[in-house]
């Protein structure tokens, strides 16, 4: 295994790709090869790596510049190209593309191949991915973005320092997101009481208890048509209701009027003129009078009467008397 004395620039064998990418190819002809892994190694020791010294260090260099004279070009150009090739939808899994990558690459650079370069062959594939994160995130902009890279599983100090936000603005979206994931939850068990009755009856329940339409096409996994013809019938259904409401009010408010002036007998009418008389006698205030009239359960139209022109119960009395 080569050893790696400067961790800060990065694995060793990356920095040698790195350094040969630089390099032409007449740098690798056979009268010059040597000279060209002995320039490499010292450069590699004056970044910091222990390679001139170090026997493990040298095999593995030689083996390196070796693997770029049989494939005619550096690794770092063909790796460079497979990675700048992928598309986020290609890095929904690390790993699977790292491997792929490998794969793919390795049949040029067998040494990719190799165990060590496996961990930070998945670093890059890893780091792109995040870049092409980032990236989308920006196209978004505002919290459309930050919310892709919240739910990408970015972590959260990396959503704020890559969109330039403050810790307030990406809070605000968490508080928004968690509210978001209540609700869901909510809707999830307002379903599962009515798991067993019909569609028409679940998608009720849900309106009845203020769930989005949205929501409900989502976890009800029934469409707008549906919740339309619901909300249509729900509508009937009240229509009919308040009408019939209206119409027990209606009568109730006839029933608590009493008959007609022209249906009282005329033995009531007499009675509920010595009432009212009685009452008048008690009491010239309007609200009073009304009350005791309806205490009395005297008809309202006589009511009216006593409390507007009280000198036609007179005429009323006449008329009762025959």
């Amino acid at each position: 295994m080569t050893t790696n004395a400067a961790s800060d620039n990065g694995p060793l064998w990356l920095s040698m790709e790195e350094m040969i990418l630089e390099l032409a190819d007449g740098d690798f002809a056979a009268d010059r090869k040597e000279g060209t892994v002995q320039r490499l190694a010292h450069d590699l020791d004056e970044a910091g790596y222990n390679v001139s010294r170090h026997a493990g260090n040298m095999i593995h260099l030689r083996a390196v510049v070796d693997e770029r004279v049989a494939a005619g070009g550096p690794l770092l150009k063909e790796f460079n190209s497979a990675i700048e090739a992928f598309q986020l939808e290609d890095l929904s899994s690390p790993g699977a593309a790292g491997r792929k990558l490998v794969l793919q690459v390795g049949e040029t650079f067998p040494l990719l191949k190799s165990l060590e370069r496996r961990a930070d062959v998945l670093r890059i594939v890893e780091q792109t991915r995040l870049d092409l994160l980032i990236s989308r995130a920006k196209e978004l902009g505002g919290e459309p973005g930050i919310r892709f890279l919240i739910t990408s599983e970015v972590e959260i100090d990396v959503v704020i320092e890559s969109l330039g936000i403050t810790p307030e603005e990406c809070q605000r979206v968490l508080d928004k997101m968690a509210a978001e994931r209540a609700e869901r939850d909510r809707v999830i068990g307002l379903l599962e009481d009515v798991a067993e009755e019909p569609e028409d009856a679940r998608i009720k329940h849900l309106i009845d208890n203020d769930v989005s339409g949205e929501l409900i096409i989502e976890i009800a996994e029934v469409d707008q048509a549906a919740i339309d013809a619901v909300k249509r019938a729900m509508e009937e259904e009240l229509a009919e209701k308040k009408r019939l409401e209206e119409e027990a009010a209606a009568l109730k408010k006839a029933e608590a009027a009493g008959p007609a002036l022209e249906n009282i007998p005329p033995n009531e009418m007499l009675d509920h003129i010595e009432s009212i008389r009685e009452i008048l006698e008690f009491s010239d205030a309007e609200k009073e009078i009304r009350f005791m009239c309806e205490q009395s359960k005297i008809p309202g139209c006589l009511v009216d009467i006593a409390v507007s022109e009280p000198d036609k119960l007179d005429e009323l009395e006449a008329q009762a008397e025959g």
